[in-house]
């Protein structure tokens, strides 16, 4: 039965057993487990049960609750109405023996207990934690809809309940995504499960761009491509009736191989034009010389899941597979082919088998010239045949990112500076953000700003802009002002126009973390990027190196390995070595930091003061004064302003766990670091 109790000052009311199911998602309903219909005498009622479900374990003031449900009545005339509503939750539940639904009310504040799997917002979030595609496909079909969506909230109660509506709106479009993009071996039930998600999405909004987003590259990749076409008429017909605009480029880049194109601007350009203005790649039909026509499911599966894999890299347009796969089993001139389907890059492959092994070999080519960028060879056995398909896709993904984007890179630094766009700008930001000098620097912010005065809305370039203040931080740039400010400035505007891209996401996240301590926001950030990126060698090393200084060692070795495998020889890989030596440094292993820091200063072009801070701090541990002496002689030498007092200060910001961070600090007085 329902019953109030008084224990110390705290009153309870109190269900035991799953005697009660409350869904907030499409719209309020609290049901008995019968599937008996509650309902309450009043709708404040209703929204206080809300109210309360929202802010969960947290709780929430009863002056708070007043003041949004009761804003025409004051003191204790609103405090009544509470009590009222109270009551009326009490008398709304079935009576039952026990409970798992409290209601604690103090003085001063109430919370919600209950069952995660008795609210289906709390079960939401906790599922959209798991990787597990069952998982996800619950969470998908446990949206129903926005927050209370058939129930008009009055204001100013609305302003409390619009940001939870916001949110969980955002996190089913994420969850949307991660579904369109898992590579699982049966796709069918995933498919449908992120289907009927968007469905629900755009009936609730018809105007949701990023919803029609998924839909499309969802059609597209099971080859339905006139659905896709027909899912970006719907969405552009929904922007033009609800906002009167046409669709973003990224919308419309999905099918610029279609003969949809966006509005003209000056003389008309043709589809092939208006992709290569565009880094661009088609990944051509991989053949299949094993003798076995039989294995070509499984070269086609692995040049579709390539193809897959380089959509989620936000600032490259890919051909779809239904526009590359027409060159199938014909003689093929790269040159032509770039032509034909309007690219700069072309990836074409091979495939082997002999016995049980098999070997794939690909090659990267400059469509314009003909000449090859990159090439490399895989092997594996076919025991597995998916995960080595998997493999195989991962491997291809994550070796050829970073040579894409150093010829683009090359490309943007031979191109006339008057003539240089927004994305150019930003190229060659990169290229100066990675000699790691404080005029280049400067220049990179420089460079970015103008990128900015372009596309105000530029997510890459608010997120290395705020790479790069934490660049100025870490190695202790002394002329520039304090980085803190315009650096988050910069990351918050990078995670807010960039939602689904990941090079922004995480730059963005490791900034959060690094620069202001910020830890969990920062490290939601780079998972958001993995998620939509799981091949991402820049953002793996960031996931590592955040969760190695906070002390988290043995999962931040699985990112940064991940990330090493993946692109060795990438130009920030150094990240990725002090990673490991704040990881084996949290770890105790001084030794073992000590060498990943020797490294991390064999792989900086220049002196790198983060990796000569632990360097200096192991030696001090291991008693090698005299080789620490000589490290704070380098640090002094391109840092003169670094003493332990401040190096104590920014440290302690990010460096969560003391066990890490007193054995730091004492190793830097030992070694002889000034005060």
């Amino acid at each position: 039965m329902v019953n109030w109790r008084r224990v110390g000052s705290w009153a309870h009311v109190v269900q035991q057993g799953h005697v009660v199911r409350i869904q907030l998602l499409g719209g309020l309903e609290v049901n008995a487990v019968s599937g008996e219909p509650i309902r309450f005498r009043t709708r404040k009622a209703s929204l206080l049960l809300a109210s309360l479900v929202l802010v969960g374990q947290k709780g929430i003031r009863r002056e708070v609750l007043c003041e949004a449900l009761w804003p025409d009545r004051a003191g204790e005339q609103a405090r009544s109405s509470l009590r009222q509503a109270l009551v009326d939750l009490r008398r709304a539940f079935p009576e039952h023996e026990g409970a798992t639904i409290h209601i604690d009310g103090g003085a001063d504040s109430l919370q919600l207990t209950a069952d995660p799997g008795d609210i289906d917002a709390w079960r939401f979030d906790r599922l959209l934690a798991e990787s597990e595609p069952a998982e996800l496909v619950e969470a998908a079909d446990l949206y129903r809809g926005d927050i209370l969506a058939d129930i008009v909230v009055p204001e100013p109660l609305n302003l409390r309940f619009a940001p939870y509506q916001r949110a969980y709106r955002r996190k089913a479009l994420q969850l949307a995504e991660r579904l369109s993009l898992l590579a699982v071996p049966s796709r069918t039930f995933v498919e449908a499960a992120c289907e009927r998600l968007c469905e629900r999405l755009l009936a609730g909004d018809t105007a949701d761009e990023e919803a029609h987003r998924v839909l499309i590259r969802l059609y597209q990749r099971q080859g339905r491509a006139n659905i896709a076409l027909r899912q970006f008429e719907l969405c552009r017909e929904a922007l033009q009736t609800g906002l009167g605009v046409e669709p973003e480029a990224q919308t419309y880049a999905l099918i610029a191989n279609r003969p949809v194109l966006p509005p003209a601007k000056g003389p008309e350009t043709s589809s092939q034009t208006h992709i290569a203005d565009r880094p661009s790649i088609a990944v051509l039909p991989f053949t299949n010389l094993s003798g076995d026509p039989q294995q070509d499911y499984f070269v086609d599966g692995i040049v579709e899941d390539i193809i897959s894999g380089l959509t989620r890299l936000h600032w490259l347009f890919v051909i779809a597979s239904d526009s590359s796969f027409t060159f199938k089993n014909k003689p093929l001139d790269v040159k032509q082919v770039g032509r034909e389907l309007g690219v700069r890059y072309v990836l074409e492959g091979s495939m082997r088998k002999a016995g049980d092994r098999v070997r794939i070999a690909s090659q990267l080519i400059n469509a314009s010239t003909g000449t090859h960028i990159w090439a490399d060879r895989f092997d594996g056995g076919l025991n597995d045949i998916f995960d080595l398909q998997d493999q195989i896709t991962a491997k291809v993904v994550g070796a050829i990112e970073p040579k894409l984007r150093h010829a683009e890179i090359e490309r943007a630094s031979r191109k006339p500076t008057a003539s240089v766009d927004a994305y150019d700008l930003f190229l060659r930001a990169v290229a100066l953000n990675n000699t790691r000098k404080e005029k280049d620097n400067k220049e990179a912010l420089r460079l970015l700003s103008r990128a900015i005065e372009i596309d105000p809305q530029y997510a890459a370039a608010y997120g290395l802009a705020s790479y790069c203040y934490l660049r100025q931080k870490a190695q202790g740039f002394t002329s520039s002002a304090d980085p803190l400010p315009e650096g988050m400035r910069m990351a918050r505007l990078a995670a807010e126009y960039g939602s689904d891209d990941p090079e922004a996401l995480w730059m963005a996240g490791v900034t959060m973390s690094i620069l202001a301590g910020e830890f969990e926001d920062g490290l939601a950030l780079i998972e958001k990027s993995l998620a939509l990126n799981p091949n991402s060698a820049n953002a793996l090393m960031a996931s590592g190196l955040v969760r190695a200084q906070s002390g988290d060692a043995d999962s931040a070795f699985a990112f940064l390995e991940r990330s090493r495998q993946l692109s060795p020889l990438d130009p920030i890989a150094y990240g990725t070595s002090l990673g490991f030596a704040w990881a084996h440094f949290s770890a105790g292993r001084y030794r073992e930091a000590s060498a990943s820091c020797d490294r991390t200063l064999r792989e900086a072009p220049i002196t790198y003061p983060p990796a000569l801070h632990v360097k200096i701090a192991c030696d001090g541990l291991l008693g090698r004064l005299e080789e620490g002496h000589k490290s704070v002689e380098r640090l002094l030498a391109v840092n003169p302003e670094a003493r332990i007092s401040s190096l104590c200060k920014w440290y302690r910001l990010f460096i969560k766990k003391p066990a890490s961070l007193e054995p730091f600090l004492d190793g830097l007085r030992r070694a002889g670091l000034p005060e």
